[in-house]
């Protein structure tokens, strides 16, 4: 028989206590069922990270079936963390989405300022509504990549004279909607920390095989797919490492 750990069966822990609960873990134990709904409570958590112009480049995809469960676990070359799992987390991040995010932010702000005239609108008003209407397409548009080497050197041209913005190409925009997502990521799993679930965060795996098993579009990525579940006594592999806080440490 299977138990069931709901939200209501314990305390939620703190941001503290949670981050240090927190372990990757390899073995979940297989009697004890996960309640979607807290899991689904940790993503809204998710969703609240900061994202790169709120931008919000992401999506994530809650496994619960056991058939795409299997084909996760085949994906992700069949380890541990996987197997076990109860249930699964795919971030994935969405650049092909720019526009249509970016309108959403121009249509939220113009819903919140639409009770002035626009001749009373402030000045950071004003540069809000540009932003999305003139730099975000300026950033994010390109053609093969051809306007991003363009935008790259007009920029690093402008930084002779003054600082300046110089991450612009295609693939600079990539390794900022992947940022974006790894902080939701962090989230989530610090949620499910302090509502006593535990994950493992798993970057090795066949993607192009996680994008067939959930059907996803050509210009969606894999950010990371996340075990879920509730460590087995033998699921943590070892005691925690980390380097000397002083090696990593620079106040300045």
């Amino acid at each position: 028989m299977k138990l069931h750990l709901g939200i209501f069966n314990h305390m939620e822990k703190t941001v503290t206590q949670a981050i240090q609960h927190r372990r990757s873990v390899r073995i979940f134990k297989s009697d004890v069922e996960l309640d979607a709904n807290v899991v689904r409570q940790c993503i809204e958590n998710a969703v609240l990270a900061p994202t790169s112009s709120n931008m919000q480049l992401w999506e994530f995809y809650h496994i619960t079936k056991k058939d795409v469960l299997n084909k996760l676990t085949k994906a992700c070359l069949g380890q541990n963390a996987a197997k076990t799992a109860q249930q699964m987390i795919v971030v994935v991040t969405r650049k092909d989405l720019w526009r249509k995010r970016a309108k959403a932010n121009l249509d939220f702000l113009e819903l919140a300022y639409e009770k002035k005239p626009k001749e009373e609108y402030t000045r950071r008003e004003k540069f809000a509504l540009a932003y999305y209407k003139k730099l975000i397409p300026s950033v994010y548009f390109d053609f093969l990549g051809i306007f991003g080497w363009l935008k790259y050197f007009i920029f690093q041209v402008a930084g002779f004279f003054k600082p300046t913005y110089r991450q612009v190409r295609a693939s600079d925009m990539r390794i900022v909607a992947h940022k974006s997502a790894g902080l939701a990521a962090q989230n989530f799993m610090i949620s499910m920390a302090a509502n006593g679930y535990d994950t493992c965060p798993m970057e090795g795996s066949d993607t192009l095989l996680v994008k067939r098993a959930l059907d996803l579009p050509r210009g969606s990525e894999i950010n990371m797919v996340i075990g879920c579940g509730v460590r087995d006594e033998k699921g943590v592999y070892g005691p925690r490492f980390r380097i000397p806080f002083e090696e990593v440490y620079k106040q300045l």
